[in-house]
């Protein structure tokens, strides 16, 4: 996940940076991402321009929100008054104010209907006003000893409060205007707010070569993790410093921090590889986690491999300069163990053979043949093919995020088309639908489809260059998918090789062991050690490189993932 940056524009004295810094060092959460710069009266005079601008822009945005709100909350408040001041009538609160003064007491009381005792007609003056919704409402005159308690006397009558919701009514509908009307000024005030930015930016670096004098101001830009806010904000209070902040955007280029639980972190290396995502983008580290983890299992493709990955992983841990990568040794081992079991190979030797295994352990171990067809060949196509569905979704669901579904409507059309077809075909070979309904269904998928591909995927420009534009694309992702699926086979390739080569080591070790000895028994040690250690090295070379191939050129490419973001480096102690 990528974690939502903060903006933090700081003005200090030249003469106080150095102090500055080091107090910013000290927090060590600050990427500073903008040297400094000296600042005159004329760029001094443009930030408060700009300063001034983000607080009318932001009181628009929010304050007005909250002050409409308000006025509602107040109305709805009134409505209730009125609602219960409309059950006692015309109600005179000066009028019950003059009763008591004379010595009468006027108590007011509702209780259920079905609990109304008439006998306190004959016991008390009483004086029954409403009955509804299941109660009744009633006033007792003088009588100090009546057995329930007495409720709040309304303070006004109904139409006061009506009155009041009137007045209020016509203040409402006036602020609604004046919100329109301001509202309609946003679009303005940012074109303006953009404008004065990008002047205060050129000027800045035009004047980035003076040398700063000592009654200069300096600007200083930093980016820091939104979760920090509070706790920065009351840090920043405390400098001798002014400071504005603002949540970052695409166009102030944040520093990019990935925020992964401890699994998924631990394949971070992997993507800081390629690069870091772009602000807008998406985080690629759970997809690599997953499938870069089952891609090495399936190329290594043996759990005696895997135990022995396990056991470097653990020895890692005592190596300081390579302890940060043993978590992930031991990981890539473990997923090796289970997905060599399931292919049924212990150190190039096919263990659903042995005795010792149960059946019900054989039974969940990928078969040989599959319709004629090697077992494990069809499950690395069956993995490449939902690895790029899974591509297609992301890059769908992300484009309609930065781009809107209207603009994105080419590129549902092609998860629609190849997705849903993939889908589709699936339950149909499941015999969940029949030949006639999937006919109806493929149809209605590829009319859809054709007319995002072909006629939708760009509504601004001409039909006819959009229909070009959609031929030319169809051609390309006909012959790129196709490629694409055809790459995962290396999964089965690599992992046939392995367990081939090892599988030559053992038959050279049983030949030289022949009839025993202990001559023959080392030599049988020899090559089995010194042959699998090969086996080992070049099919873990080739279970890293592989796999990683699949995720940065098949994923990526089909995900429309660009690595174009920068780390978050904040500035520390030991930085």
């Amino acid at each position: 996940m990528i974690t939502p940056m903060t903006r933090y524009d700081f003005i200090l004295l030249s003469s106080g940076t150095e102090a500055f810094l080091e107090k910013i060092q000290a927090l060590g959460v600050v990427d500073i991402t903008r040297s400094v710069k000296p600042v005159d009266s004329t760029s001094a005079a443009l930030l408060d321009k700009v300063t001034a601008l983000k607080a009318e822009i932001s009181d628009i945005e929010k304050g007005s929100d909250a002050h409409l709100s308000s006025l509602l909350s107040h109305r709805s408040e009134l409505e209730k008054e009125a609602a219960t001041a409309e059950i006692w009538g015309s109600f005179d609160a000066d009028a019950v104010a003059g009763l008591e003064s004379k010595g009468l007491k006027l108590s007011f009381y509702s209780v259920q209907t079905k609990k109304f005792d008439p006998e306190w007609e004959q016991q008390y003056p009483i004086q029954v006003v409403a009955e509804q919704k299941g109660y009744t409402y009633f006033v007792v005159v003088g009588a100090t000893d009546f057995p329930l308690k007495a409720i709040q006397a309304p303070s006004r009558s109904s139409e006061d409060v009506r009155a009041e919701i009137d007045g209020l009514d016509s203040e409402i509908e006036a602020y609604r205007k004046t919100l329109v009307d301001r509202s309609s000024e946003l679009p303005g005030l940012r074109a303006r707010l953009a404008e004065l930015t990008a002047e205060l930016d050129r000027y800045l670096a035009g004047a980035a070569t003076e040398s700063a004098a000592e009654d200069h101001l300096t600007v200083v830009t930093g980016f820091a993790p939104s979760e920090k806010d509070e706790e920065l904000r009351a840090e920043f209070a405390e400098l001798d410093a002014y400071f504005t902040w603002s949540n970052a955007v695409l166009e102030d280029n944040p520093p990019i921090k990935l925020k992964n639980n401890k699994f998924v972190s631990m394949f971070e290396v992997l993507t800081d590889m390629y690069g870091r995502p772009a602000y807008n983008g998406f985080d690629p580290t759970p997809y690599i986690s997953i499938f870069f983890l089952l891609f090495f299992a399936m190329c290594m493709g043996d759990a005696g491999y895997g135990i022995v990955l396990i056991i470097i992983g653990l020895l890692l841990r005592k190596v300081k300069s390579f302890a940060s990568l043993a978590p992930l040794v031991v990981t890539l081992g473990g997923a090796t163990v289970v997905v060599g079991f399931l292919f049924h190979t212990f150190f190039s030797m096919d263990i659903s053979t042995w005795a010792v295994i149960p059946d019900a352990l054989k039974g969940i171990m990928v078969p040989a043949k599959v319709s004629t067809y090697d077992g494990t060949m069809i499950l690395a196509l069956a993995v490449g093919i939902v690895h790029l569905c899974l591509a297609m979704i992301v890059k769908t669901v992300y484009a309609t995020k930065n781009q809107g579904f209207l603009n994105s409507l080419g590129t549902w059309g092609w998860t629609l088309l190849i997705v849903g077809g993939v889908v589709v075909a699936l339950i149909s070979l499941m015999g969940v639908i029949d030949a006639a309904l999937t006919k109806i269904i493929v149809i209605a998928l590829g009319v859809i489809s054709g007319l995002g591909i072909f006629l939708l995927n760009n509504l601004h420009r001409n039909p006819l260059i959009n229909i070009g534009s959609g031929l030319w694309e169809a051609y390309n992702t006909a012959t790129g998918v196709l490629g694409d699926v055809l790459s995962y086979l290396r999964l089965y390739a690599l992992g046939l090789a392995g367990s081939m080569l090892g599988f030559a080591f053992n038959d050279l070790a049983k030949m030289a062991l022949g009839d025993g000895g202990i001559g023959r028994w080392v030599a049988f040690l020899l090559i089995v050690i010194i042959g699998h250690t090969l086996n080992l090295a070049m099919a873990a070379l080739g279970a890293f490189v592989h796999p990683l191939r699949l995720n940065f050129l098949e994923f990526f490419k089909n995900s429309g993932y660009e690595g174009v973001g920068r780390n978050y480096n904040p500035l520390k102690k030991n930085n």
